[in-house]
């Protein structure tokens, strides 16, 4: 929307400290970040007097009602993108299928991100939902600090390094045991753990100790020597950085019942993804990763943590077909800019 139309201006909100940290470091120009405010009249309505917005964009599965009502009944324009319904939040929605219905109705635009979702939505009341399929591909590769990445390849250069992100206690486990594989092959191999929640950090280190292994903390300021072989990423907004000291990435919640996380950020850096089979919440995403052979399927079996150890060791950084992933995506989301930035006009 920015390279179609300069002179827009962008309010990104989000609900938690975390995220608000991630896009301080990645705010593309002309964009700030604002905590959305409480559903409620009194707070939505201090909200909209003060930034005045043109267009309501909502996206993923998150929608509040009364914040989308009080903009309708301003006249502020509202769309709905990179929607996201499987059947099982279908079933749940349905018990409140009027309330829905009527939210839904408010907007002029609804893209889903699958078929399974344009098929949910319009049993909810969506007479023509837009398939554009996920839009994380397309997202800019997360930023980095160049000095630090540059500083920390010279530290870490007689160092083998995979990174496992988003992670959770079902992932670590693991992963714990892929590391000793790997470092019984080779004491070099470093593996980086970012966890999705960092303040579990002391949950984490009981584990690593348990586990009889040693390791550094990043929120210590420490950093691993030559025999450690973890590295506790504890920190919000470093993705960027790991992902490209790394040569592959394990994507977390993929064991354990979570439901995955985004790959695309690791693909979009060139990164091979490695992951368990417990991805439904992205599973378009992982279909397409599997067609294209950019992903490696860890099943949950006894054997999964020797099955990773030969994923990590033979991972490879990624030909062309990712970044023709990458910009399929991108010129997608050209159509859907240009609609976006009409409801602007429509409005003027």
């Amino acid at each position: 929307m920015q390279a179609a139309a300069p002179d827009l201006s962008f309010i990104i909100t989000s609900t938690a400290r975390s995220s608000a940290i991630v896009l301080a470091n990645n705010l593309p120009e002309r964009c700030i970040h604002q905590f959305l405010p409480l559903d409620g009249p009194t707070f939505v309505r201090k909200f909209l007097d003060y930034w005045k917005p043109d267009l309501a964009i909502w996206s993923e599965q998150d929608l509040w009602p009364g914040t989308i009502h009080d903009c309708a009944a301003r006249q502020i324009p509202l769309a709905y993108v990179n929607a996201r319904m499987n059947n099982e939040s279908h079933r749940r929605k349905a018990w409140f299928s009027g309330l829905y219905r009527d939210t839904y109705a408010r907007f002029a635009i609804v893209a889903a991100q699958d078929a399974i979702t344009a098929c949910n939505l319009r049993h909810m009341g969506v007479p023509a939902p837009i398939l554009t399929g996920s839009l994380k591909p397309a997202a800019a590769p997360l930023a980095v600090d160049q000095l630090a990445l540059t500083q920390m390849r010279t530290d870490l250069a007689d160092r083998k390094i995979w990174v496992a992100a988003s992670t959770h206690a079902a992932d670590e486990a693991v992963i714990f045991a892929t590391q000793k594989i790997l470092q019984a092959q080779n004491a070099s191999w470093l593996v980086i753990i970012a966890p999705r929640l960092p303040q579990r950090r002391a949950e984490i280190e009981t584990a690593m100790q348990n586990a009889g292994l040693t390791y550094a903390t990043r929120s210590k300021c420490e950093q691993p020597i030559a025999t450690q072989p973890i590295w506790l990423a504890d920190s919000f907004g470093e993705l960027g950085l790991w992902f490209r000291l790394a040569n592959s990435a394990f994507i977390g919640g993929s064991f354990g019942g979570i439901g995955g996380h985004n790959p695309w950020e690791a693909i979009s850096l060139a990164r091979a993804v490695h992951h368990g089979p417990d991805t439904q919440n992205f599973k378009s995403d992982y279909a397409q990763l599997s067609d294209f052979k950019l992903s490696t399927l860890i099943l949950d079996t006894e054997n999964c943590a020797e099955d990773l150890a030969q994923a990590v060791q033979h991972a490879s950084t990624l030909d062309k077909a990712a970044i023709a992933i990458v910009k399929q995506a991108q010129e997608a989301l050209k159509p859907l800019a240009t609609n976006l930035i009409n409801l602007i006009k429509a409005t003027k």
